[in-house]
């Protein structure tokens, strides 16, 4: 015997017609879309964001329609009630398109139509796919097009994902914050290209990391800002055809109450529907914190080196065994994590980049891959920083012992010296404590620049160091 097939149901478009699973909520464009975009990966239902995003902006538009005597209060209320339960999360699993996807985000905008339609059609008593009582694109696509659907779903996606972000900077901007409280008193050598220079403190160095990560909040929040306008009422090219005069200030208002968010309606539409800028500023803002941070790691890692042959100056968490085939080796798996990602959102920088120059007079068919590259860099990134303020910085320890030999060896002290026996004398010293593995007050004492008491109450001076 031989299983029987899933029931199915007929549904008609442009192409044809396409049987779809009858307990499926989308419909055919949403079945063509999945098998013209077989990528695999990131599908929309995996962004959570995303999907709200689409409720939200189509709970707006039932909103305005219903305001403007466009659309039947019933069904408005239908749409509003099913568009509640795709905001929450109740029908993630019905948006199966990958989030890379031709047509400038049809798709995408045709899965919600169609699934948002028949959860409506059920509230309304009638079965999935009763599209002459409500139809997804007369009903809810009402007054819309992808064109301004998409990018403002896709900016509102975008806003909540950075909120994120900025959490997780804000845990190891606290984190670096602790260890430079820490680490306040301990003494260190200072190192430029690589080599010795001038004494500094363990402190001051985390709390250049903690500056570090609280300038990229300040920048990601100029980069949010922008996301604030949208275009909902432009339709297919900004000249807002097929809407009502009232339509855009309508949808923008509810829409701003849904979400809660501050929003603007661009003052030029037709500017809007095609400017990607705000994406390509928000992605090179991402960047610039991940690669400051991945700086931070490369700094991590050098000063955890060793345990016994690199500098050993702080050591890092052990979280996990670090080879295969050496005993007891432990490797800096959460900073090395961060490098990875960072090098990851490099790439999809450039992805956003391209994509954004290469759109065509009035539309950048490629919003899709620049959806997918935001959406997915801001979520790794907030992981991992998350990741090393919590499984790294927090159990940083520092090597007193090493630090504090290597601070009084060190080659950097000639430079508190050089003020008063001169900058010639000083290279002498220093030349000649390399030379000879010896300390620089050893130096300055064998040959009388200072006494005891002058070189040790100078060197001191240069070690006061806030």
């Amino acid at each position: 015997m031989t299983e029987s097939a899933p029931p199915t149901r007929r549904e008609h478009d442009v192409l044809g017609g396409c049987d779809v699973p009858a307990e499926a909520y989308w419909g055919v464009h949403t079945a063509r879309a999945m098998r013209n975009f077989r990528l695999g990966g990131d599908r929309v239902g995996d962004s959570r964001a995303l999907v709200r995003a689409l409720g939200q902006v189509k709970k707006a538009a039932a909103r305005a329609n219903r305001d403007l005597g466009l659309l039947d209060p019933d069904k408005a209320f239908a749409i509003d009630q099913a568009c509640d339960r795709v905001i929450v999360g109740d029908f993630d699993e019905q948006f199966p398109v990958s989030l890379v996807q031709g047509g400038a985000g049809t798709s995408t905008n045709m899965n919600a139509n169609e699934v948002i339609a028949n959860i409506a059609l059920e509230h309304l008593g009638y079965p999935r796919g009763a599209y002459e009582v409500l139809h997804p694109n007369e009903h809810l696509n009402l007054g819309q097009s992808t064109n301004d659907v998409y990018p403002t779903a896709v900016k509102l996606a975008l806003l909540e994902s950075s909120q994120q972000l900025l959490v997780s900077m804000q845990t190891l901007k606290q984190a670096f914050g602790r260890k430079a409280a820490e680490f306040r008193g301990i003494v260190k050598v200072g190192r430029t290209q690589l080599q010795d220079a001038v004494p500094m403190t363990l402190g001051q160095e985390f709390r250049t990391y903690e500056i570090m990560i609280g300038e990229d909040q300040a920048r990601l929040r100029e980069a949010m800002a922008h996301l604030h306008e949208i275009n909902l009422g432009a339709t297919a090219i900004g000249t807002g055809v097929n809407t009502h005069p009232q339509y855009a200030e309508l949808v923008r208002g509810h829409l701003e109450g849904i979400t809660e968010l501050p929003l603007v309606t661009a003052a030029d539409l037709v500017e809007a529907t095609q400017d990607c800028g705000a994406f390509v500023l928000l992605s090179a803002t991402v960047k610039r914190a991940a690669v400051k941070m991945s700086k931070v790691c490369n700094d991590l890692r050098l000063l955890s080196s060793g345990p016994r042959a690199g500098l050993a100056e702080i050591s890092l968490p052990a979280r996990q065994a670090g080879s295969s085939i050496m005993p007891g080796k432990v490797n800096p798996v959460i900073p090395e994590l961060v490098n990875q990602v960072a090098f990851e959102i490099i790439g999809l920088d450039l992805t956003v980049t391209v994509a954004a120059e290469a759109g065509q007079l009035q539309l950048n068919a490629f919003e899709p891959v620049i959806a997918s590259s935001l959406l997915r860099g801001i979520r790794h990134l907030a992981i991992a920083f998350e990741s090393l303020a919590l499984d790294c910085v927090d159990d940083i320890h520092a090597q007193e012992d090493n630090l504090r030999e290597f601070a009084a060896s060190g080659i950097g002290l000639a430079t508190a010296l050089s003020p008063v026996i001169g900058y010639a004398a000083a290279s002498e010293v220093a030349t000649e404590a390399m030379r000879s593995r010896r300390s620089v007050l050893d130096v300055v004492l064998e040959r009388g620049y200072l006494s005891s008491d002058e070189a040790s109450a100078l060197i001191a001076g240069g070690l006061t160091l806030n």
